[in-house]
């Protein structure tokens, strides 16, 4: 079955301009995603937020969430989805691009992470030109692995390559402290698990029970990281997946 490709539009409009494609390709901007299910999202406030915020810091203005909810049915609306895999992309000149995909999910098959020494620059931003995370990610799966873990030099944990990840001591969900970006998923379940951040190292990886990785399109279990293997903790899934559906979905 042939995959469809993709619905690409600018300020609502297909992308024609060359002008337009010269910023495009500037690499330059930042980015939202989300997943929309009968045209709501889950957690939609925090992502104008995100590209408001972020918009803010790269190029001096805000961004009208309004703008971003009509650019966003509209592209639904245009190609008949009501469910799909959505990103909003701001470049410079507070330029917006939609582009819709197949919806997705995350895989709940434990992921094995493969730790390399690298942190993302501006790692509070959802920035583009992320070649490192993308590096790293792909030079991972061609070993075997499923993702990426970004690591410091002295082993402080961030995050994974284009994941949130969370350890479980079998008190507290830990989120690591070092500087990443806090993804929406991450927001949403900080928010309704018994959280804490604080700084984890890869010495600190044997003494904890089991570990979870979290993005835009859910929630994984981690079977291991490196050599060391983790056994899934099914009552910590459990409860890890109920907070998330417990996240009302936003009409957009």
């Amino acid at each position: 079955m042939t995959t469809p490709p993709p619905h690409i539009e600018i300020d609502g409009a297909p992308a024609a301009d060359p002008a337009l494609l010269a910023t495009l390709l500037s690499g330059f901007g930042h980015f939202t995603a989300m997943q929309v299910r009968d045209g709501r999202v889950r957690g939609f406030g925090l992502h104008v937020d995100r590209l408001d915020r972020s918009t803010r810091e790269l190029f001096g203005q805000g961004i009208d969430g309004e703008h971003v909810r009509r650019l966003l049915t509209g592209a639904l609306r245009t190609t008949g989805r009501r469910d799909a895999t959505a990103r909003v992309y701001v470049y410079e000149g507070v330029r917006l691009v939609v582009v819709l995909r197949d919806p997705a999910t995350a895989p709940r098959t434990p992921q094995r992470l493969k730790s390399v020494d690298y942190w993302r620059p501006a790692p509070h931003i959802k920035h583009l030109g992320g070649f490192g995370q993308s590096y790293y990610g792909e030079s991972a799966r061609r070993e075997g692995y499923d993702d990426a873990l970004l690591v410091s030099r002295d082993g402080e944990i961030a995050e994974g390559a284009v994941t949130n990840i969370a350890f479980w001591d079998g008190t507290s969900v830990i989120w690591p402290s070092a500087p990443c970006l806090t993804g929406i998923t991450m927001a949403l379940l900080e928010e309704r698990l018994g959280s804490v951040r604080r700084r984890v190292t890869t010495d600190d990886l044997p003494g904890m029970r089991a570990a979870f990785v979290t993005n835009s399109r859910g929630i994984s279990p981690v079977g291991g990281i490196d050599t060391l293997g983790f056994a899934v903790d099914e009552g910590l899934m459990g409860r890890v997946y109920e907070a998330y559906e417990s996240v009302p979905w936003e009409r957009l």
